[in-house]
């Protein structure tokens, strides 16, 4: 993961909206072409939350970048290891062309779609897809000022799914108490946010884990606080755990347990590598959990950090 510093929001001034008015009409009248337009970006953040519509296009519904590059469409469909895989644009899953002002796609799996592509800002895009009825919003930056930081966190419940097991590698701090004994965590997609957990040796291979509990958990955002989330692991039994959650990298989270005063550090066990579409880099027989996996919009509840 990388550490650079983008402001995602845009300020609406009147200078902008002139421009952005001046910038439409220019693209109507072909004084810029569609070409120009989706290219001149390295990546598009596909911000789904702002997603239009109940249908979707599976390619763009799973990717969180994409890109347009020469007549190759690209897309960022982990978040691990994102900034890195394809030089930061992710994989080839597709071509695309820009005939008479139209975005034509035909992905690997979904076949081919086509956009109508309005120009919001100088930096964001919407594609809108009559026959799904369904509009994407897309905002654009260039690899080298892509904020990854933001992008895990807005995110993350994707992350934490994207590896078979997180491993807990350190404990420091705090008073004992009964998550000291708990040494690998699963989130899983199933029914949402299920969770598993296990306290078998560390340094049990993934596949054969035996989980002992079982529960829900959710993620909340932190007042003031963009780098960091509340999580809550709600046991079947009845039993809360609260955690102050923070990425390290792109293969490790920090939980800090806001009772004990514990800081644990886990490490991703088995990363699941999602390719075109169903297509899964498998590291183990049985991971397929992921294989429909696609973004939802999230609305997160709000947490005051607890000091």
């Amino acid at each position: 993961m990388k550490s650079l510093k983008l402001l995602f929001a845009i300020i609406i001034t009147s200078t902008i909206i002139t421009s952005c008015t001046s910038f439409r009409d220019d693209f109507r009248e072909n004084v810029i072409t569609l070409e120009e337009v989706i290219s001149d970006y390295d990546l598009w953040y596909v911000d789904y939350h702002r997603t239009i519509g109940n249908r979707d296009i599976p390619f763009a519904s799973k990717a969180f970048t994409l890109s347009f590059l020469n007549g190759i469409l690209y897309a960022n469909n982990n978040i691990a290891d994102i900034g890195f895989t394809g030089n930061g644009l992710g994989i080839d899953v597709g071509t695309y062309n820009t005939i008479n002002g139209v975005l034509e796609t035909n992905h690997d799996l979904d076949g081919f779609n086509d956009f109508e592509v309005t120009i919001i800002s100088n930096n964001e895009i919407s594609l809108h897809n009559y026959r799904n009825n369904i509009t994407y919003f897309l905002i654009g930056y260039q690899v080298n000022t892509f904020n990854y930081d933001k992008l895990f966190y807005e995110n993350i419940e994707y992350f934490l799914q994207e590896y078979q097991a997180w491993e807990k590698i350190t404990t420091n701090g705090g008073v004992p108490n009964p998550f000291d004994a708990e040494n690998y965590l699963q989130f899983t997609p199933k029914n949402i946010t299920t969770f598993y957990s296990s306290q078998e040796e560390a340094g049990t291979k993934v596949d054969y884990e035996t989980w002992d509990y079982v529960g829900g958990y959710e993620v909340f955002d932190v007042r003031d606080y963009e780098d960091l989330k509340i999580l809550t692991l709600n046991y079947d039994g009845g039993d809360i755990e609260e955690f102050e959650l923070s990425v390290v990298n792109d293969g490790t989270i920090r939980l800090y347990n806001v009772n004990s005063k514990t800081t644990y550090q886990f490490e991703g066990r088995g990363f699941i590598e999602l390719l075109k579409g169903e297509k899964i880099k498998k590291t183990s027989k049985d991971i397929v959990r992921n294989s429909n996996r696609k973004r939802t919009k999230v609305e997160r509840r709000m947490k005051s950090k607890r000091f």
